[in-house]
């Protein structure tokens, strides 16, 4: 049997060692914020991913025409820029390799859906997880649902509403399947609000559906496609499986993940970031003891619980009734969302934060498996302070019975 000829592969190997050096630069270097080039990289990566059949080279060709035009309009803000000249010069190499003229169409034809084979389409199947649970189980699956927005306050998966201080990066979600980690600081040296400033997300690989991605996010960067620019789970029978929608520019991403039945959602609002998930309760189980630390799972450590009605040293322009009323133009039911809006508004001084506790309830209507739970209602007795009041009475039952 011969030495394979390498030659045949060289073009798709230096298409792909090119960008992804453009893309590791891309995400080593903070671009200006008014240079778009990451916007062009990622919308060229979208318009060749699935290249195939006989028309693949015009449509290649389309899009680096687009893509050239794309860098042209960013070129003066991109001046100095390493990521954009480095797009340059290698749209140049690629029209050449391709053969591509200058001139013509520069429209970038969605990509081809790809034409599985009969054996495929089972495959492609197994990556649905909702279709595959209920065929073995004859019910549809159990969702749970997690959140955290604001100063920051976390709903997790059974139903506990808390807010922590957390500082510092923690863990969110920890299993087989999938890594959540959120990112929190100050909100200003002059203020006690702590919020999240950065998210990042791992899809772990998943044999036939998905390669590894990650997503990350942060205050000013909400980006509308994983860190390796693509925008669902590569060229696996079932990449299709996962995929990241932009549904509203810089300020909300959707991911849906149905090879794990699990959507979420990302919002940047009021300076801070929010995140909202809906998962199948098979997989948020999926993990061993030793990932015990998920704050969607457990909760905060009690040593980092903050109360929503403690008193603040801190005077801010915005007073108890003012905070009140301006969170109750979007909440008018009086339940944790609305005390958190109110905790959120004194704590930190700024009135934008109505919209956090407002988006998170609505994400939680559209995530939560049982909405007569939706709302929650604080107690006016705590669960410390029940187990004080008990322990009292104890005492005092004690002390008359022994008089």
């Amino acid at each position: 049997m011969g030495t394979p000829d390498i030659r045949h592969h060289l073009p798709k190997f230096f298409d792909r060692f090119l960008f992804k050096t453009v893309l590791l630069l891309m995400f080593c270097e903070q671009a200006d914020a008014q240079c778009k080039i990451i916007k062009c990289n990622t919308e060229y990566l979208s318009a060749t991913s699935d290249l195939r059949g006989p028309n693949k080279n015009v449509v290649c060709c389309n899009a680096l025409r687009a893509y050239s035009h794309c860098t042209r309009k960013t070129a003066r803000t991109c001046r100095g820029d390493l990521v954009y000249h480095s797009a340059v010069h290698i749209i140049e190499d690629l029209m050449i390799q391709h053969n591509c003229s200058k001139e013509g169409p520069t429209d970038s034809p969605r990509p081809q859906p790809p034409q599985p084979l009969p054996e495929g389409t089972k495959k492609q199947e197994a990556c649905n997880y909702e279709k595959v649970f209920n065929e073995k189980h004859k019910k549809d699956p159990k969702y749970l649902h997690c959140g955290t927005f604001g100063d920051p306050h976390l709903r997790t998966f059974s139903g506990d509403f808390q807010t922590c201080q957390v500082k510092g990066s923690w863990p969110l979600l920890d299993n087989d399947y999938l890594f959540v980690q959120a990112t929190s600081s100050p909100l200003s040296p002059l203020s006690n609000a702590t919020v999240i400033n950065k998210i990042t997300i791992i899809f772990k690989n998943m044999k036939q559906c998905i390669e590894q991605k990650v997503y990350q996010a942060e205050v000013g960067n909400l980006p509308a496609a994983f860190d390796d620019g693509s925008v669902n789970g590569d060229r696996r029978i079932g990449g299709r499986s996962l995929t990241i929608h932009e549904r509203e520019a810089g300020s909300y991403i959707e991911i849906v993940a149905s090879y794990i039945g699990t959507t979420i959602r990302v919002r940047q609002l009021a300076r801070q970031l929010s995140f909202s998930l809906r998962m199948a309760e098979d997989i948020s189980q999926a993990f061993s003891e030793e990932q015990d630390l998920q704050l969607c799972v457990g909760g905060c450590p009690a040593s980092q619980w903050i109360s929503r009605t403690r008193q603040h040293a801190l005077s801010t322009p915005i007073s108890t009734e003012t905070a009140k009323s301006l969170c109750r133009e979007k909440l008018p039911i009086e339940d944790v969302y609305f005390q958190s809006c109110v905790f959120d508004l004194i704590i930190s001084g700024d009135a934008n934060f109505t919209s956090s506790a407002y988006f998170a309830l609505e994400d939680a209507k559209d995530f939560h498996p049982e909405p007569e739970t939706l709302h929650i209602f604080s107690q006016t007795v705590t669960h410390h302070h029940a187990c004080v009041i008990s322990l009292l009475l104890l005492c005092f039952t004690a002390i008359i019975w022994n008089l």
